[in-house]
C-alpha cells in the first residue's frame, strides 16, 4: 500500500508541536498545516475588528460560539500580529476545522470594505511539509567529493560576502568538515534520540551551508537554529525568528531560507508581513526555496519573488532534476518561481566524522513517482522503508550509518547553491550590492531547462556534476 506521506509529516510535526492542536488546509485538499481554532490579525484596531466581526458573525450561528472568540496571546512584539481564538481546537477531527473556517468567511465582507486582508490562519512555516525535503538523506560515499564540488577560490575575511542560513542549527562536529571551517552560529539542539538514532530533518542546516561554502569559498556563513522542532514554526512566530535571527548578526548581504507553506492566497503570509516589510528597506537578498509539492500554489516567504514590491529583494529557486535537463519531480514551479538549480541527489555534509551515526528513515518509496514522472526519481530510489509507514507490508524500517557526507533533495538545496552562485558573483566582479549582483547574474545567464512544458532560466555551478537520471524503478 502507498505511504500517505503527508499524513505520516502531520504525525511527525504535532508530535514536535504536541502542545499545539493542528489541522489540515484548506477544506479536505492537504496543502498546509494550521493551529486549530485560532487566526491571526494584526495587534490594536484591525485585532479589535476581526474580534468583534467573528463574534456577530458566531452569535448568528446555530451551533457556534461567541464566548470563545478572545485573544488567545500577546502581540508578536516586531511582527505586531495577534492570536485570536475562535473556536475550542479540542472539538472536532484532527484534519477539520470549522471555527476557523468560519471566522474566515465572516471577514470577507470586511476585508473587502477595508482593501486588504484583516485575518489568517496561524500556518505551520516548515522544512517539510508534504515532501521531507524532496526525499530524505542517503549515506554518500566519503571517498567521493561533494556535489558540487569546491570551487576554486580563498576565504579572505576583509572581503567575504555575508550568508545567513535560518535552518535548523549546526551538528556538533560540523568544523570537521573543512569547507565550514570558517561557518559560525547556533548548535542543532537535540541531534540523537535516547537510543543514539539521528532524530529526522537533523543536519538540514549542515547540509545547507555545505552547498553555500562549496559553490562560494569567499563566504562568511552563519546558521540560525530558528527551526529545530522538526524543521517547523508557527506563523505567528516565524516573523519574530526572523527579526531575531538577523538582530543576532546584522543584516547579511544574503539569507538563504530552505521553509515556509502554502496558504492559498496570493499576497503573502501576514505572520511576516513586518519583516518582509523591513527587508525591502535593506540591501539584503532574500533567497528562498520554492517548495516540494510539485503545485503551481505560491509557496510563501518564496512567492514574493512575483510581488512587485518584493521583486528585487527576493529570489525564488525552484529545483532541477539529477540531469539539469528537467524540473525534479518534486519541485514546484509557476511563475513566481523565478528561477531552478540543481536540487536532486546533492551531496554535502551532514554529520559524523568519528563514529558511525544510525538513522533509522520516516517515510517509504513509493513504487512509482507520486507525481507521474517516468524516471527513476526520488520517489522511489534509494528504496527504503519508513517507520512512519504503518501501512507498509515490506518488515521492518530501514536504518543506514552516516559518517560525514550525505546526498539528499529538495528544492531546500537548490537555493543555498543559487545563494552560493551570487555570493560567487560578488566576489568575481566586487559587487557589493546583492540585489544588483542577482539582476546581473540572471541577465547574463544562458543555462535554460525545461519545468512542466516551460523554457526556465536554469543556474548551474560550474562544479556541478550531473547525475545520470535512472530508468522508472520497477515496482517490487
Amino acid at each position: 500500500m502507498a505511504p500517505h506521506r503527508f499524513r505520516e509529516q502531520f504525525d511527525q510535526i504535532q508530535r514536535a508541536m504536541p502542545d499545539v492542536p493542528l489541522a489540515m488546509g484548506p477544506d479536505d485538499s492537504a496543502e498546509f498545516l494550521y493551529e486549530k481554532g485560532v487566526v491571526l490579525a494584526r495587534d490594536g484596531e484591525e485585532a479589535q475588528v476581526v474580534e468583534d466581526t467573528v463574534r456577530t458573525f458566531f452569535t448568528e450561528a446555530p451551533d457556534l460560539t461567541p464566548d470563545t472568540v478572545r485573544r488567545a496571546g500577546p502581540p508578536r512584539n516586531r511582527s505586531g500580529i495577534t492570536r485570536i481564538q475562535v473556536g475550542d481546537p479540542g472539538e472536532g477531527a484532527p484534519g477539520a476545522d470549522r471555527a476557523v473556517a468560519s471566522a474566515l468567511r465572516a471577514l470577507r465582507q470586511t476585508e473587502g470594505r477595508a482593501g486588504r486582508r484583516l485575518v489568517s490562519r496561524n500556518h505551520v512555516v516548515s522544512i517539510a511539509v508534504n515532501a521531507c525535503p524532496g526525499d530524505e538523506p542517503a549515506p554518500a560515499p566519503q571517498n567521493e567529493p561533494p556535489n558540487p564540488a569546491a570551487a576554486e577560490g580563498r576565504y579572505d575575511p576583509e572581503t567575504s560576502v555575508g550568508v545567513l542560513v535560518v535552518d535548523t542549527g549546526l551538528m556538533s562536529d560540523y568544523r570537521a568538515y573543512p569547507l565550514l571551517a570558517h561557518t559560525r552560529g547556533d548548535l542543532q539542539l537535540r541531534e540523537t534520540d535516547e537510543a543514539g538514532v539521528l532524530q529526522q530533518y537533523v543536519g538540514h542546516g549542515t547540509f545547507i551551508a555545505g552547498l553555500v561554502a562549496a559553490v562560494a569559498p569567499n563566504t562568511d556563513v552563519t546558521v540560525r537554529n530558528s527551526l529545530n522542532d522538526a524543521g517547523a514554526v508557527l506563523e505567528s512566530e516565524f516573523g519574530e525568528r526572523l527579526f531575531e535571527a538577523v538582530d543576532a548578526s546584522g543584516w547579511p548581504d544574503i539569507i538563504s531560507l530552505s521553509a515556509g507553506t502554502s496558504n492559498g492566497r496570493t499576497d503573502g503570509l501576514l505572520g511576516v508581513q513586518a519583516f518582509m516589510e523591513e527587508l525591502r528597506e535593506q540591501r539584503t537578498l532574500l533567497v528562498a526555496c520554492a517548495g516540494n509539492n510539485a503545485s503551481a500554489t505560491p509557496f510563501w516567504p518564496a512567492a514574493y519573488a512575483d510581488l512587485p514590491d518584493w521583486g528585487d529583494s527576493v529570489l525564488s529557486v525552484g529545483a532541477l532534476r539529477g540531469d539539469g535537463e528537467f524540473g525534479a519531480c518534486f519541485s514546484n514551479h509557476g511563475a513566481w518561481v523565478k528561477v531552478y538549480a540543481p536540487g536532486e541527489r546533492l551531496t554535502s555534509a551532514l554529520t559524523g566524522w568519528g563514529a558511525p551515526v544510525p538513522y533509522v528513515y520516516q517515510h517509504s518509496t513509493y513504487d512509482a513517482c507520486r507525481y507521474g514522472f517516468g524516471y527513476g526519481c526520488t520517489c522511489q530510489f534509494p528504496r527504503h522503508t519508513g517507520l512512519l509507514s504503518e501501512d507498509s507490508t515490506e518488515g521492518k524500517p530501514d536504518q543506514v550509518m552516516f559518517q560525514g557526507l550525505a546526498q539528499w533533495s529538495g528544492t531546500s538545496f537548490a537555493a543555498p547553491v543559487v545563494a552560493g552562485l551570487v555570493a560567487a558573483h560578488m566576489t568575481a566582479h566586487k559587487e557589493r550590492d546583492p540585489r544588483a549582483a542577482a539582476r546581473r547574474l540572471l541577465a547574463d545567464n544562458t543555462e535554460f531547462a525545461e519545468v512542466r512544458g516551460a523554457h526556465v532560466p536554469a543556474l548551474v555551478p560550474p562544479t556541478w556534476r550531473p547525475v545520470p537520471v535512472a530508468a522508472p524503478v520497477a515496482a517490487v
